[in-house]
């Protein structure tokens, strides 16, 4: 059976730099949901991603709304290993050379097995959030079904897409090809 990874940012790295939303060209910050949606997009301005405090340079980073920006090397493993379920959108990281994208997540999978979680929660009608209604409001100690996953190596779970999975292969040629900022959590 396959295991699979919550794929996050180290926060214990220190000194390390952070990335602030992301903005557009004229400086407005761009909707950040749209990365979670599991959908191709096609953006027409150069998105910017302030750095504050700047630090040490990292691969693989999660900006301040957990939208993932990785360095090319990560773009150029994907390629190597055949991973088509994602799309690279090329960005600019203020005062550091590129090239930067983010790693949009083109899947989404119904795989979160309530059963196993620590704690799971959802959007009810009394919360007056009908656009939510029914999907997660909270997941606490994540587990998926990994019998729900296919031959998915990186995607979102159905309800709650601010988590991003990747398969043990995925994890095992990030971690041998050394991709700064990662930090992997069974699930």
């Amino acid at each position: 059976m396959n295991r699979y990874f919550k794929l996050t940012d180290d926060m214990r790295i220190r000194r390390r730099w952070h990335l602030r939303s992301p903005r557009d060209e004229q400086g407005q910050e761009v909707h950040s949901w749209q990365f979670f949606e599991s959908r191709r997009i096609e953006l027409q301005d150069t998105i910017r991603f302030p750095v504050k405090p700047a630090g040490q340079v990292l691969e693989f980073t999660l900006d301040s709304f957990a939208t993932p920006v990785v360095h090319e090397r990560v773009v150029q493993l994907f390629e190597r290993l055949g991973i088509s379920e994602v799309q690279f959108i090329p960005v600019e990281v203020e005062g550091h050379e590129g090239p930067y994208f983010i790693l949009n997540t083109l899947r989404t999978l119904r795989c979160i097995d309530d059963a196993r979680c620590e704690e799971v929660q959802y959007w009810k009608p009394e919360d007056e959030r009908p656009d939510k209604e029914g999907q997660y409001r909270s997941v606490i100690g994540m587990r998926i079904d990994p019998t729900k996953v296919g031959d998915a190596r990186i995607f979102r779970p159905w309800g709650w897409s601010v988590a991003l999975i990747v398969s043990e292969d995925l994890k095992q040629a990030m971690e041998d090809a050394a991709i700064t900022g990662t930090k992997f959590e069974e699930v």
